[in-house]
């Protein structure tokens, strides 16, 4: 039996790298991103991520970690800035998974990323908390309908240590975790056997 093809989408964040760091020598890796990688996609437009799968190919597995929100107080949020979430890590995940199940091989797996918001949430999260919650339920739901023995799971993280530079204020009294930490989760997402998860690095 050869060697998993996974795609990471969003393989130079933080996580990304953690994850394909895991993955080495284990899978054969193929790496996207908005502008790293060694594919470019945008997943919050439909024909850009179509445009991926026509030069990547079929995989065994896709796994995402890219995703904005936004922070912000919400006496003074917009429409278009609770936006940001919805269409990018939100949507973009979502069209992520409706587009790659077709370019799956047979027993293959979705992994997305939502983060410890969605259970804890803290000032100026509001996008964040509703965009992991979002997140967690598509999978929940999506895991009860994918054929062929797709799999699908979503891994929560928390604030990693090597974020805390950019995020440390906003997660005061939160316990970090590392990104290898995090990206174990990842991997006993696309090795394991559970579907319909939500994998707690906490």
């Amino acid at each position: 039996m050869g060697k998993k093809k996974v795609l990471i989408v969003g393989a130079n964040g933080t996580v990304g790298q953690a994850v394909a760091q895991a993955g080495e020598g284990l899978w054969e890796l193929v790496t996207a991103g908005r502008s790293s990688g060694a594919h470019r996609v945008d997943l919050t437009q439909g024909r850009s991520i179509h445009a991926l799968f026509e030069a990547v190919g079929r995989v065994d597995a896709i796994i995402a970690t890219a995703g904005k929100v936004h922070f912000g107080p919400l006496a003074e949020m917009s429409a278009e800035q609770f936006s940001i979430g919805l269409q990018d890590k939100l949507l973009g995940q979502v069209n992520l998974a409706l587009i790659g199940q077709h370019h799956l091989n047979d027993g293959g797996s979705i992994t997305l990323t939502s983060g410890i918001l969605s259970e804890a949430p803290i000032r100026l999260g509001a996008n964040a908390t509703t965009v992991n919650t979002a997140v967690e339920g598509f999978v929940r739901a999506a895991a009860c309908e994918l054929q062929r023995g797709l799999r699908v799971n979503v891994v929560s993280p928390t604030v990693l240590t090597e974020s805390l530079g950019a995020y440390g204020a906003f997660f005061q009294g939160f316990e970090p975790v590392s990104a290898a930490r995090a990206a174990q989760a990842y991997l006993r997402s696309v090795e394991g056997v559970q579907t319909g998860q939500v994998f707690k690095v906490w």
